[in-house]
C-alpha cells in the first residue's frame, strides 16, 4: 500500500501563510500608531491637555520644581522691625538716669601729698528721690560718705557736681545728700515694700566697681522679704544690730552701695547696702526697704539725724554670759533664760526716772517678749517714739516686777 507524500505537507504551509500575514498587519499597526502620535502630540500641547503646557512656558515649569532655597533669594528682602521692649526695659528707663555715682572725697596724709596723689576717692551709688525748686536731693548709704572732706555727685550726663551731706544714720545706713537741680533731669518714686512677694522680679541699678560701669542693670528676683542680719556698727567685730533688709540675687557688687533695688513698675523698693562677699555664698545681696528707708529719710531731711527714744543703760544679753551667773548673780527662776540685764543706769535718764537698777533683768516691753539686745533696739527704734510711755516687765532679786517708764531722746552714738 503507497503513501501521498503532499498530504503531510499541507497545514505546515497554512500556518506559515498565516504568521506572515499576522506580522504584515502589525508592521502596518505600528506605522499608522506612530504616524498618530507624530500628529497628536503638538495639538495636546496645545490644547493644555497635558499638565504644565499649553500657554505656559516649560523653562518656568521647570523653575517652578526647584528647591525653595532658590526662590528664598528672587525678589527684595523684606524689613522685619522687631520689638525689645519689655516690662524689664521699661521700668529701668522710667528710674536709671535718677541713678548716680557718689565721690567720697577725704584729705591724703603729709606723704601722699608730697607723693602727688592728692585726695583718696571712694565711689558708690545714690538716687536722686525728689526735687524742689532749684535743689536735688539724694539718698545714698551712710558708708559711702562716712569721714568725707568732700563729696562730689555723678549725673547721668557724667556731669560731676558738690554734694552737701544733710544728715546720715549709722543704724540703717541711710544718707541724705542735696545737690543743685540744673542737669538733673528723673526722680525715682517710692514704692510699697510691704507689698512685695517672694519671688517676684527685681531690679538693681548701680556703679559695679566705680563710675566705670556706672548704671549697670542686673535682674533677678526677691529673695526674702523681712531678713535679719547682724550688723556691726563700731567696728568691733561684734554684732551691734540686726537689720531688717531685702534680700534678692540680683547681683549687688562694691560700687553698688547705696544704688536702687526697684520692681517691674520702675518703683524704688530698696536702696542697696551690703553683699554678703565669702567666696562660698553667691547670688546673696540685701537692701534697706523703703518702708524703713523713708521715714528714716524724712527725719534726716527735717532733722539733719534721725532721734530715737532711750532708756539711758547700758547693758549685756543673758546669752553673753555663762549660765551658772542667771541663778547664782542675778538670781532667776530657772524658767527665765532669755532677757538682757543692766550693767548701768545713767544718771538722769528714763531707766533711773522709773526705779530700774543695776542687775534687773527686762524680759518683756509693752508684754513684748525681749530676748536679747537686738529686740530691746528693735522694739525701741521701730515700735515706738520719744514721749510714749511703756511698760517695762523685769526680774529684781528673783522677783519679777514692772514699772512704766517715759521715752526720751537717744544719745547720738
Amino acid at each position: 500500500m503507497g503513501y501521498d507524500n503532499n498530504h503531510g505537507k499541507g497545514p505546515s504551509q497554512r500556518r506559515k501563510r498565516q504568521q506572515k500575514r499576522i506580522g504584515q498587519a502589525a508592521l502596518a499597526g505600528a506605522v499608522i500608531g506612530a504616524v498618530l502620535v507624530l500628529f497628536a502630540v503638538p495639538f495636546l500641547y496645545e490644547s493644555s491637555l497635558f499638565p504644565g503646557t499649553g500657554d505656559d512656558n516649560p523653562k518656568e515649569g521647570l523653575e517652578a520644581q526647584q528647591p525653595p532655597e532658590d526662590i528664598s533669594f528672587q525678589g527684595e528682602a523684606e524689613q522685619m522691625q522687631v520689638s525689645v521692649q519689655s516690662d524689664t526695659t521699661e521700668a529701668v528707663e522710667k528710674v536709671s538716669d535718677a541713678v548716680v555715682g557718689v565721690f567720697n572725697l577725704q584729705q591724703s596724709d603729709f606723704w601722699e601729698e608730697e607723693n602727688g596723689s592728692g585726695a583718696s576717692q571712694g565711689t558708690g551709688s545714690g538716687v536722686i528721690y525728689k526735687m524742689e525748686g532749684n535743689t536735688a536731693f539724694v539718698v545714698t548709704n551712710h558708708h559711702v560718705i562716712e569721714g568725707a572732706g568732700q563729696v562730689e555727685v555723678s549725673l547721668s550726663n557724667d556731669t560731676r557736681v558738690d554734694a552737701e551731706v544733710i544728715g546720715s544714720d549709722v543704724l540703717t545706713d541711710l544718707a541724705v545728700l542735696q545737690i543743685d537741680a540744673q542737669g538733673v533731669e528723673t526722680a525715682a518714686s517710692f514704692g510699697n515694700s510691704d507689698n512685695l512677694n517672694v519671688g517676684e522680679p527685681a531690679i538693681a541699678i548701680g556703679n559695679p566697681l566705680g563710675t566705670q560701669l556706672s548704671r549697670t542693670v542686673t535682674r533677678g528676683i526677691i529673695s526674702a522679704v523681712e531678713r535679719s542680719i547682724p550688723v556691726d556698727l563700731n567696728g568691733d567685730g561684734e554684732s551691734d544690730w540686726n537689720a531688717e533688709v531685702i534680700q534678692t540675687d540680683a547681683a549687688i557688687n562694691p560700687g553698688n552701695s547705696g544704688g536702687a533695688l526697684v520692681n517691674i513698675n520702675g518703683q524704688l523698693i530698696g536702696i542697696n547696702s551690703m553683699k554678703i562677699a565669702q567666696s562660698s555664698v553667691e547670688g546673696i545681696g540685701f537692701a534697706i526697704p523703703t518702708s524703713v528707708a523713708v521715714p528714716v529719710i524724712e527725719d534726716l531731711e527735717a532733722n539733719g539725724e534721725v532721734k530715737r527714744p532711750q532708756m539711758g543703760i547700758t547693758l549685756r544679753s543673758l546669752s553673753e554670759i555663762p549660765s551658772y551667773h542667771w541663778q547664782e548673780t542675778l538670781q532667776l527662776p530657772q524658767d527665765v533664760d532669755n532677757g538682757i540685764f543692766i550693767t548701768n543706769v545713767v544718771s538722769g535718764t528714763p531707766a533711773e526716772q522709773a526705779g530700774l537698777k543695776r542687775y534687773d533683768v527686762i524680759t518683756a516691753m509693752n508684754g513684748t517678749p525681749i530676748a536679747d539686745g537686738h529686740d530691746l533696739r528693735r522694739y525701741l527704734y521701730t515700735k515706738v517714739q520719744m514721749g510714749d510711755t511703756i511698760t517695762i516687765t523685769f526680774y529684781r532679786e528673783g522677783q519679777q516686777q514692772t514699772t512704766d517708764m517715759t521715752l526720751n531722746n537717744q544719745r547720738q552714738f
